[in-house]
Formats: C-alpha cells, sequence, structure tokens
C-alpha cells in the first residue's frame, strides 16, 4: 500500500503562524503534526512509500525537516512533492494535488490518504480491517455531535450497512453529525477513477467532491472513527490539540 499526504494549502487561518512555516510543521507537543501523522501511518504496518505533496512556496521547509528527520523510525520511506504553486491563487486544489502525486509516481495500487492537518489518538487499524473486508473506497468519519460545527465539514449520511447514501461539502443545513476527517482508503481500481473524474471536468478543489461523485457510481462506505480527533484548521483547533495531547504525556 502507498500513502499520500496533502499538504500543499497555505494555512490560511492560521496566519502569521503559518507565513514561514507551512500547517503540517507546526508543532504540537514537541513534534510537527505530520509526524504525529506518520506514526499513525506507520503502525498499520502495510505502507512501504509515502508521498508528502506540497507547495513550492513551503518546498524548502520540508526538505528542511526531512533531512533532519530520524527516518529509521519508520517502516516506509517518504519522498516529497512539489505541485509548482507559490500562492494561494495558483492552488491545484486537494484533489488536484492528489491526482499530481497519482500520476507521477504512477501509483496504481492500494492507497490511504490521509490530510497532513489531523491530530488524533486512535488506531487507523480497524479502518485497515474494515477496508479490505469491504474491498472498495471507506472514509473515515467522526461525529462530531453537532449540527452547528458539521456545517465545517464533508458531511456523510450512511445506511444501516455503513455504506454512504448522500455526502454534503460544507453544507449550510447538515443532514447528519458525521463529519469526514479527511482521511480515505482507496482499493486500486478506485485509484484510477481519479483520472476519469478530472476527464470530466470535475472540481479539483475540496477532496469530498470527489466522495460525493464516487458514491453515485460504487459502493463507498464510512468508518466511524472513535476517539480525539482535532483538525488543525484554525488557531482554536490548534491550541485544543496541543491541550489534549499536553494531557495525554
Amino acid at each position: 500500500m502507498k500513502a499520500i499526504i496533502p499538504a500543499a494549502g497555505y494555512g490560511t487561518r492560521l496566519r502569521p503562524l503559518t507565513l514561514t512555516t507551512p500547517k503540517a510543521l507546526i508543532d504540537v507537543a514537541g513534534r510537527p503534526v505530520i509526524e504525529h501523522v506518520l506514526a499513525r501511518v506507520d503502525e498499520l504496518g502495510c505502507v512501504d512509500t509515502v508521498y508528502i505533496i506540497t507547495n513550492n512556496y513551503y518546498y524548502r521547509r520540508f526538505l528542511e525537516w526531512l533531512k533532519n528527520l530520524d527516518k529509521n523510525q519508520y517502516n516506509f520511506t517518504i519522498e516529497l512533492i512539489n505541485d509548482g504553486t507559490n500562492n494561494e491563487n495558483e492552488r491545484l486544489g486537494a484533489i488536484g494535488d492528489k491526482l499530481l502525486a497519482i500520476r507521477e509516481k504512477n501509483i496504481e495500487e492500494d492507497l490511504l490518504d490521509i490530510s497532513s492537518d489531523n491530530i488524533f489518538d486512535f488506531s487507523l487499524k480497524p479502518k485497515l480491517k474494515f477496508f479490505k473486508e469491504k474491498k472498495a473506497c471507506v472514509v473515515g468519519v467522526y461525529d462530531v455531535k453537532s449540527l452547528k460545527l458539521a456545517k465545517r465539514y464533508g458531511v456523510v449520511v450512511i445506511n444501516k450497512e455503513n455504506r454512504i447514501i448522500d455526502f454534503q461539502e460544507k453544507p449550510s443545513e447538515p443532514k447528519s453529525t458525521l463529519a469526514s476527517t479527511g482521511i480515505y482508503m482507496y482499493p486500486k481500481k478506485i485509484v484510477r477513477l481519479f483520472e476519469q473524474y478530472a476527464e470530466e471536468g470535475n472540481n479539483l478543489d475540496a477532496p469530498g467532491n470527489f466522495i460525493q461523485w464516487l458514491h453515485k457510481r460504487t459502493h463507498v462506505y464510512a468508518h466511524i472513527f472513535k476517539g480525539n480527533w482535532f483538525d488543525i484548521g484554525s488557531i482554536d483547533a490548534l491550541e485544543k490539540a496541543r491541550r489534549h495531547i499536553k494531557c495525554e504525556h
């Protein structure tokens, strides 16, 4: 299995912290956010390569970080992909960046796609087990238990078998409180469909747009995570994550 970690955003809601430091390299409990993510990926034991997609603006910072990283702690290799953009207006979009990685690295196998701004304290192993059982795309979701909060995320509606029957990207009137965490597992047959999605002229920005398109064409399932999850998209969320991780340790 390969893994991609999209980290090419410009973290505008976290400024001034992100003026020179990418969101993924902001410190939480003594190490960058992305290292918390990498530790969870490593626990799976089935990923051999992780591709981190960054932009040209932050590329040197990622190179510096990777150069100083103790890579022996992981059971996979890490490669950087530069999407060539230098500001918010040039962005390829979350799906555009994933497509770049799939094309550039010729990814033709099962794929873990995990956002670089996630902090969570649960294992991904139960989701991997579910993914192997279903042999279908599985979206990691978290019950935010608030319709008001759900408006910030991609929201899923599921049936009794946890199959996604509706997906809304940042809805003004959410149909559920199950929010996408930006943690996806795609079987190789689905990885090929990113190309078709783009060729049809679909929106390459928000990652949920692909799921919205996909669940109407094939079975897509949701795995509900239990534990604590923080989306490091704002100063408030960052501070909450820092407090939680500090208490844990």
